[in-house]
Order: structure tokens, then sequence, then C-alpha cells
């Protein structure tokens, strides 16, 4: 195997890597401030559409962790960037809250249920079943199926939520029309990030705590990938990929001294 290049920036999920049910994981203020002090390029990720960068940056600045908001990159953001290149100035019926209506305000998107160009699924605690209806008559009468993420589920200190991939497969079955998912793992959301951030895959490393999603789009998208053990893929679960990331380590507490 051909030896990588030095790190130079680094691409770090939210959920389960800096956070666990809004509280920081030790070590995470270490890393971000470590990051900010040697000016390397970096982002924090999320596949949650529900927040726009700055709501998360206010976010992260409560629990002490500061970033930037333009070190932040959601599947919203990563959303409004595909259907801006794809249709630029396209409309959109959405179900999502304000990180996603934002982000497609922000590129000139016309938000209408009459005739749009793109159905576009996010995150929302308020599914109804109005608004479900209303995506399936339009997908059915020709509007492009989008959604922001494949996570089935999502964390709260309730539980597990049914988040954007369920909501999905709901509307695919009554369709028969399978979205295109924009968030991770698409590599496409990756490598949307590194542009951002005026970075190379072959100088990047991706962070995360799950195999499927943030390991996954990292290895896609041509970069080293380092597993974190504190979020939702156990030691025992790593063997059952056919694929798996560069480094495995307890904690981001342990990647500070990389940087």
């Amino acid at each position: 195997m051909a030896e990588r290049k030095p790190i130079e920036s680094w691409l770090t999920d939210m959920d389960g890597v800096l956070i666990h049910e809004g509280i920081p994981i030790p070590g995470a203020d270490a890393f971000i401030k470590r990051l900010r002090e040697a000016r390397k390029p970096f982002l924090v990720l999320t596949n949650n559409s529900i927040y726009t960068p700055r709501d998360l940056h206010a976010r992260l600045n409560r629990m002490g962790l500061e970033v930037p908001v333009e070190n932040i990159w959601t599947s919203a953001l990563a959303t409004a960037k595909f259907l801006d290149d794809q249709r630029p100035g396209g409309t959109a019926y959405v179900i999502g809250e304000a990180g996603l209506t934002t982000a497609l305000h922000d590129v000139g998107y016309v938000l209408t249920d009459s005739e749009p160009d793109y159905v576009v699924l996010g995150e929302t605690r308020t599914y109804s079943f109005e608004s479900l209806t209303k995506a399936i008559r339009l997908i059915n009468d020709g509007a492009r199926f989008i959604a922001t993420n494949p996570d089935s589920t999502g964390p709260s200190t309730e539980g597990a939520l049914p988040a954007t991939g369920a909501v999905a497969a709901l509307i695919t079955k009554a369709t028969g029309r399978d979205p295109y998912f924009v968030g991770k793992p698409n590599p496409l959301m990756m490598r949307a990030g590194l542009n951002a951030i005026g970075a190379h895959s072959e100088s990047s490393a991706m962070i995360g705590d799950r195999m499927d999603t943030d390991v996954l789009a990292g290895l896609e998208a041509g970069m080293e990938t380092c597993l974190v053990l504190t979020g939702v893929t156990r030691p025992d679960e790593i063997g059952r990929y056919p694929f798996g990331p560069s480094r495995v380590v307890e904690s981001i507490a342990d990647l500070v001294e990389l940087i």
C-alpha cells in the first residue's frame, strides 16, 4: 500500500465524536483548540439537517467547544449545494426544519407545493400525515425525490427517534421511487466539504463513530479514516464490515497528538 501524505486537514462527525447527548466528550475541547492553534483546515460534520450552522455554533459554544460557523458542514448545506449545481434557481417542496429551509433559501430556491422540481425530505420532530401525503402525491406527479441523509434513527435522551431514512422508506413504499441521499455515506457530501475548506482528500482524515456512514464516507472520498469508540459502533462490530478504518482509537482525545 502506498504511503499516505501527512494529514493536513481534518473532518470530524459531531454526535458520538465531539459530544454525546448534549455533553462534550473528554478531549473534544483540546482537539478543537489544537486545530485552531495549528491553523489546520477542519470541518465539523453532521447528517442532522434540523439546525443551521449558526445554531450549531451557539450550541457547541455553550458546551465550551469553539467551532466557527464557517467550520460547520451539515447535510442541509450539502443538499442545497447539490441542488444549486443540478438545477440553479429551482423549486422544492420541503419537509424539514430551519437548517434545511434556510440553506435552500440561501442558494435561491423557491419553496412551494405547486409543481416543484424536487421534494426534499429532511429531519424534523413534527412529521405530519398531511405533509407526507403531499410529498407522495407530488412525487407521483413527477417531482424528483431528494433526502438529506439515510439515517434511519437519531439519538435522544429517551432513546432512538425515527429519522430521515425511515421516513424516506415510507415515501418510497408509497411511490415506488427511491430518493437520492446527499448526506453521509455519500462521498459527495465529503468532497463538497473538502472543497469548502480548500482541502485535498489525499492529505485529509475523517473521524467518526459509525462504520456504516462516517468511515464508509471517508473511505469512498479517498481520505484516511479514524473510528472512535465513543458512539454507535462497538469494537466487536468492526470486523463485520468488508472494509476497515485506517485506525481505531478509544476517543477523540487520542488524536490530539496527531495534529
